[in-house]
């Protein structure tokens, strides 16, 4: 299903159908004048939305939204799937090992679309980085702390480095 056709019908459920029409017709002249410009040499990609793009994030969105709907929830009304969140393109699952394992998850997760990959990190000794968190599981508890990537430098950029050294205009 393409992401005009999945915006089409989410716009059905709270528009009428003359509206809806038009802002999909917008959505695909938007999305066909999809170009980017990459070592001078001007793309158009043909499938998806060039990164940077203002519609690129609304788009994957709609699609990601989509996809746990048809694909995700259905494994958590079976509980196979315990929990589930997700910001942007980091997913989070934590799933019940006697009714499912990571092997048929990573299986089941890379069917569903021929253009996504799921690349699972499993817990390591009780915990695993998500964002910028790690959480720690703990036989009653989860506990979370602050996650740094190995390549941290741990510098700040200083408060005035973008601050213009005189005042402009009398301000």
């Amino acid at each position: 299903m393409s992401t005009i056709d999945i915006t089409t019908t989410q716009l059905l459920q709270h528009n009428d159908p003359e509206t809806t029409v038009q802002i999909c017709t917008l959505l695909g002249v938007i999305l066909q004048q999809n170009y980017f410009i990459f070592q001078e040499k001007i793309y158009q990609p043909d499938k998806g939305t060039a990164m940077g793009s203002p519609i690129s994030g609304t788009i994957a969105e709609l699609f990601l939204q989509h996809l746990k709907q048809i694909y995700i929830k259905p494994l958590m009304d079976t509980k196979h799937i315990l929990f589930y969140t997700r910001y942007i393109d980091d997913i989070l699952i934590i799933y019940d090992t006697e009714a499912t394992d990571h092997d048929y998850l990573t299986q089941y997760t890379n069917t569903i679309h021929s253009n996504l990959q799921f690349n699972p990190t499993l817990e390591s000794d009780g915990h695993i980085n998500f964002l910028d968190l790690t959480i720690k599981r703990r036989n009653t508890h989860i506990e979370t702390d602050i996650y740094r990537k190995p390549t941290t430098t741990h510098t700040t950029i200083h408060f005035t480095s973008t601050h213009p050294t005189e005042q402009i205009g009398g301000l």
